[in-house]
């Protein structure tokens, strides 16, 4: 838990200086993306119960860049890559049973 923690602490600190590199205060960017104050608050300090889309949305609101240089068009390459892997793999996963068959 403690690599998530430190994570999402991370990415609100890099929203926080996003937000401030564009000299935008917290009611602009709280407006702007049509939360309260405090929800923005809650993000820039890492708090892990705060919707991960919505932490995306902000961050992406201040320029921050979640996987590399992506813009949609990238994503969206990354996407198939994965779905193209995904589509290689079994659909399920199974634990291999051991039988102890040594009598």
């Amino acid at each position: 838990m403690r690599v998530t923690r430190d994570a999402t602490e991370l990415l609100g600190k890099l929203i926080r200086l996003g937000r401030r590199n564009r000299k935008m205060t917290e009611e602009e960017l709280a407006g702007r993306a049509g939360i309260s104050r405090s929800t923005l608050q809650k993000i820039e300090r890492g708090d892990l119960k705060c919707e991960i889309g919505l932490v995306f949305e902000i961050a992406n609101l201040v320029g921050v860049k979640l996987f590399g240089d992506e813009d949609s068009t990238n994503l969206a390459n990354k996407i198939n890559r994965v779905d193209d892997k995904l589509a290689l793999l079994p659909k399920r996963v199974r634990n291999v049973v051991k039988v102890d068959d040594e009598f």
